[in-house]
């Protein structure tokens, strides 16, 4: 099944159109895209019978995040080795870095984002996990069970503001207005052939920036999913963001970062790609 949030409401993608849940259930679920998560194994069950074949075209509508509001976003450091290599830092082995974004930073697939005065913007496409059900002690066997789907997200970060001394503020760095790009679709999981198999990257105006995959990820989604579940719950409607692969702006020689007019474009095979253009915080609105 592929989720999408259109125009705040929460849809589903079928056939070349999409279906508007709350009208298709008549009411039994609520249009809001991220109350569905509390409620992910009765969607399903739903979803599974329902008739879909009343679909809409998608025209020009505007997609926001299939996940606008969770109330935990978990993002892991240097989950790729070659990545951990071009930022200057050992390799994770123990276990994983783990920091958070916050969940005003959050927007949609396709949005503008504001390059604030003084900043370098940087990029790292990831894949993006959320969790379907609630997670407490489990085992990385039984981690997939507890993921609803796969989605493409952007950790975006302001090198300045996160290096900033006299310590890292990682959080705050990757968490200005529109810097948490999620979508343009949740996927769930029983739609890939290998979940841990995924190919990713970007490109800035057409030049290919990153690329690699995920079953290069130093802690696989499952790992993550156990290592913080040990350790405090994780709750339905929850965002892991899982790592980056090499080539983020940081490890360029020189380094680069984005500027205005540039266009981010980011993919992961099977769930699509996002588009996120940048433009100079006196030229344009923060994104709220």
């Amino acid at each position: 099944m592929r989720i999408l949030n259109v125009e705040g409401r929460l849809s589903i993608e079928s056939g070349d159109g999409v279906v508007d849940v709350n009208a298709a259930s008549g009411g039994k679920f609520s249009a809001a895209p991220q109350e569905i998560y509390e409620r992910w194994d009765e969607f399903l069950e739903w979803a599974a019978h329902a008739d879909l074949a009343d679909h809409s075209p998608l025209g020009d509508r505007a997609i926001g995040s299939p996940v606008p509001q969770p109330r935990q976003i978990f993002a892991i450091g240097l989950n790729y080795r070659a990545h951990a290599d071009e930022s200057g830092f050992a390799r994770p082995s123990a276990h994983p870095p783990i920091f958070t974004k916050f969940v005003s930073s959050i927007t949609g697939p396709n949005e503008t984002v504001a390059i604030p005065a003084g900043a370098n913007v940087d990029w790292e496409v990831e894949l993006v996990a959320v969790i379907g059900r609630q997670a407490k002690n489990v085992v990385a066997a039984d981690a997939w069970s507890h993921i609803a789907g796969l989605t493409i997200g952007q950790d975006i970060s302001d090198r300045v503001l996160q290096m900033a001394s006299p310590a890292p503020q990682f959080s705050l760095g990757k968490s200005l207005p529109g810097f948490t790009p999620i979508g343009p679709r949740l996927v769930t999981v029983d739609e890939f052939a290998d979940p841990d198999d995924l190919g990713l990257g970007c490109a800035i105006n057409g030049d290919q920036m990153q690329e690699g995959r995920t079953s290069q990820l130093i802690f696989s989604v499952p790992q993550l999913v156990e290592y913080i579940s040990a350790r405090l719950i994780l709750y339905p409607g929850d965002v892991i963001f899982t790592g980056t692969p090499s080539g983020v702006g940081l490890g360029q020689t020189p380094p680069r970062y984005l500027r205005d007019g540039d266009e981010l474009v980011s993919w992961i095979d099977g769930i699509g790609s996002m588009t996120q253009a940048f433009q100079t915080q006196s030229e344009t609105a923060l994104i709220a």
